[in-house]
């Protein structure tokens, strides 16, 4: 069967390659192939399923609906599925943050959320600069490219990306320097080349990038600066909100309040298409159908999104995450020093990464850890790092599971290094 691929699906697919298994079915942090092989999955779909496979209260809620005949497209038209959503996630979600946004359904992915906000920076400011950073990572599509580090990915475009410029994230110049002494120094020098941007845009936590954390001082001093030159801040919560580092923002931690932010991925919080862009009310300057999609009313997503947010009904999944990160840092921690030394382990909630000087490792223990059946990617310019994305309701011992998976990973593929040369010196 795996040659009805190979001879027809396009070589651009990739994590295949990583871990080639037919799956048929999946349930909690589990996934099945066609052979009854379980395999623990510590990837959760880069970040979608934030509440594992096949949740029951939100799997019932979808076939309710579905079964009654619920309308599944509609545009920007009113549903009572959207309707529940919109009022549901401002009950749960906004209000009792304290924030206000007005809602844009987009396109039903990431990127797409990534263009509508950065189109619409552009239009409430007039300017059209906007700044990225060293590393980030936010969609393939062009607009959402010119502002991704990757250049890799940057050169898929085959046409120039412009109208952004790149400046480092926290910790891209080492320990000690605060590099946003960089990007103010060039707001405020008429001689920099840089025109005022239109708008910043952020990951708080840079997942593809490398797992690369923004302390909550850096993000504090980044809206302060944002906010002094009257420039928009986005964050890009595509992949580190609804959960990922435990509170439902990744940047509720720092207290900050966000000019716009793009949200997807676990949003629907059952695999299904849904992306948002919240836009403060004083920036919604959208003329009608100026920017619009096809799939902007995919219902059945609505209706899987409202009934995920039972899980953020009381503070009860925040605090999980948290416990279940202590446990996570210092297991990873114990592994690195016993195993891997030079390695560097960061994270927060439960997405973590384990940089490797060596660029091939962190492949090499994620095939090991697949034998063992565990689904765990890698992450970095050169995929470096070492990437676990387990589902937030994981159970512990579950948990514990993947991280001994790791642990013996780790050992195989540092011993096969080891083995190298003594292999080439008896051939």
């Amino acid at each position: 069967m795996m040659n009805t691929f190979e001879q027809y699906e396009s070589e651009v697919r990739g994590y295949c390659r990583s871990f080639p298994a037919m799956f048929t079915s999946a349930k909690g942090a589990w996934m099945i192939d066609a052979e009854g092989r379980r395999y623990l999955d510590f990837f959760c779909g880069a970040g979608v399923l934030n509440y594992g496979h096949n949740p029951d209260k939100i799997k019932q809620a979808l076939l309710a609906y579905l079964m009654r005949d619920g309308i599944t497209h509609s545009l920007d038209m009113y549903t009572e599925a959207k309707q529940a959503f919109i009022a549901r996630f401002n009950d749960v979600i906004l209000q009792p943050r304290g924030l206000r946004y007005k809602f844009q359904f987009p396109g039903p992915t990431g990127t797409n959320a990534v263009e509508a906000a950065l189109k619409l920076a552009r239009k409430v400011t007039g300017r059209e600069q906007v700044v990225g950073f060293t590393n980030a990572f936010h969609g393939m599509t062009l607009g959402a490219l010119a502002v991704t580090g990757n250049g890799f990915k940057r050169a898929g475009a085959g046409v120039p990306l412009g109208h952004t410029a790149s400046v480092p994230f926290d910790g891209y110049l080492g320990e000690g320097t605060d590099t946003l002494d960089y990007f103010e120094a060039l707001l405020k020098d008429e001689g920099s080349g840089m025109d005022k941007p239109a708008a910043v845009i952020v990951e708080t936590v840079q997942a593809e990038g490398g797992v690369n954390v923004a302390s909550v001082e850096w993000l504090q001093r980044l809206r302060r600066i944002t906010e002094e030159h009257g420039v928009l801040l986005i964050v890009d919560d595509i992949q580190v909100g609804c959960g990922r580092t435990g509170a439902f923002f990744s940047f509720e931690d720092a207290g900050i309040v966000p000019d716009i932010v793009t949200l997807s991925k676990s949003l629907s919080g059952y695999g299904l298409p849904l992306a948002l862009v919240l836009i403060k009310p004083e920036l919604d300057q959208w003329a009608p159908g100026e920017h619009n999609g096809t799939f902007r009313g995919h219902n059945p997503a609505f209706v899987t999104a409202t009934a995920a947010l039972r899980f953020w009904q009381d503070g009860l999944l925040a605090e999980d995450v948290a416990r279940k990160a202590g446990l996570v840092e210092k297991r990873l921690t114990d592994i690195v020093a016993k195993h891997a030394p030079g390695a560097r382990v960061r994270g927060r909630g439960l997405i973590w990464g384990i940089e490797f000087d060596d660029t091939q490792l962190a492949a090499r223990i994620s095939q090991a850890c697949f034998k063992r059946g565990l689904i765990i990617e890698t992450a970095g310019i050169d995929d470096q790092v070492l990437k676990l994305l387990p589902s937030l309701t994981i159970a512990e011992e579950e948990l514990r599971h993947g991280l001994d998976v790791i642990e013996a990973g780790l050992r195989e593929a540092l011993s096969v290094d080891n083995a190298s040369p003594a292999i080439e010196a008896a051939a």
